[in-house]
């Protein structure tokens, strides 16, 4: 039996490590092209380890295009529309999930209902409202679009709801205001959801690419996936320095993520059970 449990926990570390090589082939991949000659990427069989790295590579794409600036440009849209949505997320969700008004839950049901709608089919009357508004061509516009989601308001709401009541209704007792109870209890009691919904929304902010597409045009306020698409239109050929760009946007998601992964496991898992 003995015999048997270990057979078997040997082929499901086997199945896993095989998974994580099939993940992380095309990443292997793009670093190990990032270092060779554009004659060289899709040589065959594949060199993983080039023989002389060319870390050129990675000084030349800083001077082909302004990437330093669309760089820029996106850490601060990614860091302001994080930070606002995990603040607006976990208001609306504290007052979804704790405090008692007529029609909550209706009108929990009608927000959280918006997520089955996709962006593309009112993003046109979203880009009329902010012409109206003279939001074109700036990095506000892209800030109000997203500092609201329906998403987070819900993953926010299931993980509160597993807070027991009885410490809202002692805090009000000792005179604790709502605002109180909110920063003093539900947020450090919910480290886990808040890792994860920052992950889940920096990269997407950071990976967006249609929303500045459509509303910045002027060079100096493009974010670094847009520089990245007009970096393969102008040296489509040179793959070494395209792969060598890729590598530099990713960095920034890697680093939040492995901060913050400690608890984005135990946060997807609590959110996804309670309610």
């Amino acid at each position: 039996m003995k015999k048997n449990r270990v057979i078997s926990s040997i082929l499901k570390y086997m199945m896993l490590l095989g998974l994580t090589a099939l993940m992380m082939g095309p990443f292997l991949w793009m670093l190990s092209a990032s270092l060779k000659l554009s004659k060289d990427v899709f040589s065959f069989p594949v060199e993983w380890i080039p023989k002389v790295p060319r870390w050129k590579n990675y000084q030349d794409i800083w001077t082909r295009i302004p990437l330093g600036r669309f760089i820029g440009n996106t850490v601060k849209i990614t860091l302001i529309v994080t930070f606002l949505q995990v603040l607006t997320s976990s208001f609306a969700a504290y007052a979804f999930a704790k405090l008692r008004f007529k029609g909550r839950d209706t009108l929990f049901l009608l927000y959280v209902s918006t997520i089955a709608v996709p962006w593309q089919a009112y993003m046109v009357p979203q880009f009329i409202i902010m012409s109206k508004m003279g939001l074109n061509n700036t990095h506000l516009a892209i800030i109000l679009l997203q500092a609201f989601s329906a998403f987070g308001v819900f993953m926010m709401r299931q993980f509160y709801m597993g807070i027991p009541d009885e410490l809202c209704e002692a805090a009000r007792i000792d005179g604790l205001s709502e605002y109180g109870i909110w920063g003093k209890i539900m947020l450090p009691l919910s480290k886990p959801a808040l890792s994860t919904l920052v992950i889940f929304t920096f990269v997407n902010t950071w990976n967006d690419f249609l929303g500045p597409m459509i509303y910045l045009t002027k060079t100096e306020l493009k974010t670094v996936q847009i520089g990245l698409r007009m970096f393969i239109s102008q040296y489509s050929s040179e793959y070494g320095l395209i792969m060598a760009a890729s590598v530099v946007t990713l960095i920034p998601i890697i680093v939040v993520f492995l901060a913050l992964q400690k608890n984005f496991v135990q946060g997807v898992a609590s959110a996804g059970l309670k309610g």
